[in-house]
């Protein structure tokens, strides 16, 4: 555990009790009511992490389902609509309703304590954001017990599939994506208006802290493309209902705009998914490195890089759809460029370690896993943004075992190095050191147990979303699927480690870690209610 110092005292902060800005009105709710209307961005920060821990077990039982059939070959435990079933909502459900939901409770929770703001700039509007996600994802799980079952399409709901062979749950399917949707882009919109409405006097845009130049970028990203989502839904709604020809090749429509239209919201929706985890690793790293973090306007720069590209690369998803000669070229070349903002950002976490006073703590460990197995997952990218090769990886399990290596070694990984960091300034604890070392290590076995082999399964030539498969790819499937269930059981470890701490433990003071330089470690710990009601001094040590 790092040399823990002791709490500054900080008398320009204005820290009020619970009850502080109640007592001027009238008396706080209590119970349920207390939690159904709150505006305080600590707490709705923590309904949103709450809500996504908990999609996050429900998404991963479905896994779970999905392993256990594949452990061996033949059907062994569902039938086969029933495991596109668990296939389609998991994926739905991992990246809608726990990825992006916990990076907005890291946002809601931290993005006011790192700029020195009150709260968010809209607090009515933030509760309202969250509460729409109950309700969307309560009618997508619902769709699994109506008649003919729920969606069964693949997570990216490919026309005609989720058109004219869908089931009929399908219109409750696009309802929910409709109000998650909007619960993004209003989160998106007062993310935006906190920051740049209400940094610290002194605070100028590249003093702020990486995890909020990446929010911002982020939010940015949801509010252009989430109307696209909206409006690929609507199409599907529409030939789904009201007999138009869309997506209808026999109407005059055409399937392949579906995947134009989907994967133009789709994969900006892959960097809103890592942006945020970029914030977390570059707080993180710096602080247990003893160091500045190496490049900081380098990385802004990166971010926003990544950012604007990520609007010219979706086509590699479509490469054997027959796109003319020179779009595969195009989008080919602009993969591969992406690498490069991206690479960016991985030589400046390595520069920002170099030569420096290196502790493990449970944050440091998470972050430096994202680091060696996102650039995995990065460099199969890589293979995959070749169009020719693509022809050969398209639709097996190497693709697969590509988007989780960047999505839970990466986006994953990040986030719970992001709690474990934050816990102590939440909690007012440390988390529990052993706890959390075994938490760490049967994640990153389970993890590679689970999704490495599966490179090797999809070069073979195993497709994914299939029940069943060929006897040669057995020996692959039963270590990705022990894997997978070491991996989902490590996660009971964290809800433990998250519990200890919140009952007890080692106490945290205000600056729990020592390397730790942002605003948010100003205020004592556990954060109060209300923390900066008076702005509070702010002073930049980066040097630019």
């Amino acid at each position: 555990m790092a040399s823990h110092l002791p709490p500054k005292p900080t008398p320009q902060h204005n820290t009020a009790t619970a009850g502080g800005m109640a007592e001027a009105g009238h008396a706080r709710p209590r119970g349920l009511m207390r939690w159904l209307l709150t505006t305080n961005h600590k707490e709705i920060g923590s309904l949103y992490l709450i809500f996504s821990l908990t999609m996050f077990f429900i998404g991963g039982i479905f896994a779970l389902v999905v392993r256990a059939e594949l452990f061996q070959p033949g059907l062994q435990l569902v039938q086969p609509e029933f495991f596109n079933q668990m296939t389609t909502m998991h994926g739905l459900i991992m990246v809608f309703g726990a990825i992006m939901p916990a990076f907005v409770g890291l946002a809601n929770w931290m993005v006011p304590l790192q700029i020195g703001a009150p709260d968010m700039a809209l607090p009515r509007l933030n509760n309202f954001s969250f509460w729409l996600l109950p309700v969307a994802f309560t009618l997508l799980l619902s769709t699994l017990l109506m008649p003919g079952g729920g969606p069964n399409f693949g997570w990216t709901f490919y026309a005609p599939l989720s058109t004219t062979y869908a089931p009929p749950s399908t219109t409750f399917f696009i309802l929910s994506l409709h109000i998650a949707g909007i619960s993004s882009i209003l989160g998106a919109i007062n993310i935006i208006a906190t920051i740049l409405n209400l940094r610290a006097p002194g605070m100028r845009m590249m003093d702020m802290p990486l995890f909020v130049w990446t929010w911002l970028i982020t939010a940015f990203l949801l509010i252009a493309v989430m109307p696209v989502l909206a409006g690929v839904i609507t199409m599907m709604l529409m030939d789904i209902n009201f007999g138009t020809s869309f997506f209808n090749a026999a109407g005059g429509g055409d399937p392949v705009l579906f995947q134009h239209l989907f994967w133009f919201f789709g994969h900006p929706e892959v960097y809103i998914m890592i942006l945020p985890a970029f914030g977390i690793v570059s707080a993180i790293i710096p602080t247990f490195s003893r160091k500045r973090l190496f490049g900081y306007a380098s990385m802004v720069y990166a971010t926003a890089a990544i950012a604007i590209l990520s609007f010219l690369v979706w086509a590699h998803h479509m490469f054997v759809v027959g796109l003319p000669l020179v779009a595969e070229l195009f989008f080919m070349y602009t993969t591969m460029l992406i690498a490069v903002p991206t690479g960016v950002k991985v030589f400046n976490w390595v520069a920002t370690m170099f030569r420096g006073s290196i502790s493990f703590e449970p944050p440091m460990l998470f972050a430096l896993a994202f680091v060696v197995q996102f650039t995995v997952g990065g460099f199969s990218g890589l293979m995959l943004a070749i169009s020719p090769a693509d022809f050969q990886y398209h639709d097996t399990y190497f693709v697969v075992a590509h988007f989780h290596y960047v999505l839970v070694p990466g986006a994953l990984f990040a986030i719970l190095a992001g709690a474990y960091y934050w816990l102590p300034k939440w909690t007012g604890h440390y988390p529990h050191l052993r706890l959390s070392q075994w938490h760490f290590w049967l994640s990153v076995i389970g993890v590679n147990l689970t999704f490495f082999p599966m490179h090797f399964s999809g070069l073979a030539g195993m497709p994914r979303r299939i029940p069943d498969y060929a006897l040669q790819f057995a020996d692959f499937n039963v270590a990705s699927s022990l894997g997978a269930f070491l991996f989902g059981a490590s996660q009971l470890l964290f809800v433990l480690v998250i519990i200890k701490c919140v009952r007890g433990g080692e106490k945290a003071p205000a600056k729990a870690w020592e390397g730790a330089e942002d605003l948010e470690w100003s205020v004592p710990s556990p954060a109060p209610l209300h923390t900066f009601e008076t702005p509070p001094d702010f002073h930049p040590h980066r040097q630019h």
